[in-house]
């Protein structure tokens, strides 16, 4: 299966959905975005294939977002999008593509929608919260 997960190692999320990426017998493409930014055609079409608004793929917490006035509803796409390119920080991750969907992953579970079936084994994120039970089957949280 090809995936692709637009990741930034610093963040525990991204890292979580790679770990659970692998953790189902797939070996990812990994695009470190900050690295190597998407184009904004990509941008643009990542957000439309995860069915959100271009505002909604964006990131605020430890980002520009509030400095660039962002949170301002008058700004165009092609703003957004410039400022994205300027500040790839600015995209929110990860980004998962799998021939099964696009989606943000965010909790990092959601990936498990992109993905084969798990092995029969148990995962846990890296604060140690359990994701999946000994038989490979999603533990509901809360």
């Amino acid at each position: 299966m090809d995936v692709v997960i637009y990741h930034n190692p610093a963040c525990g999320t991204s890292r979580n959905t790679l770990a659970l990426i692998r953790h189902c017998g797939v070996e990812p493409h990994v695009i470190e975005y900050l690295k190597t930014p998407p184009s904004q055609a990509m941008v643009r079409d990542l957000a439309r294939r995860c069915g959100l608004r271009l505002r909604e793929l964006l990131r605020r917490k430890g980002t520009p977002f509030d400095e660039l006035g962002l949170g301002d509803p008058a700004l165009s796409d092609e703003a957004l999008l410039d400022a994205v390119e300027a500040h790839p920080i600015l995209l929110n991750r990860p980004v998962v593509i799998s021939p099964l969907g696009v989606r943000l992953c965010r909790p990092s579970e959601a990936v498990l929608d992109l993905l084969p079936p798990p092995p029969a084994a148990e995962f846990r994120k890296e604060d140690g919260e359990l994701v999946l039970d000994g038989t490979g089957n999603r533990v509901s949280q809360g």
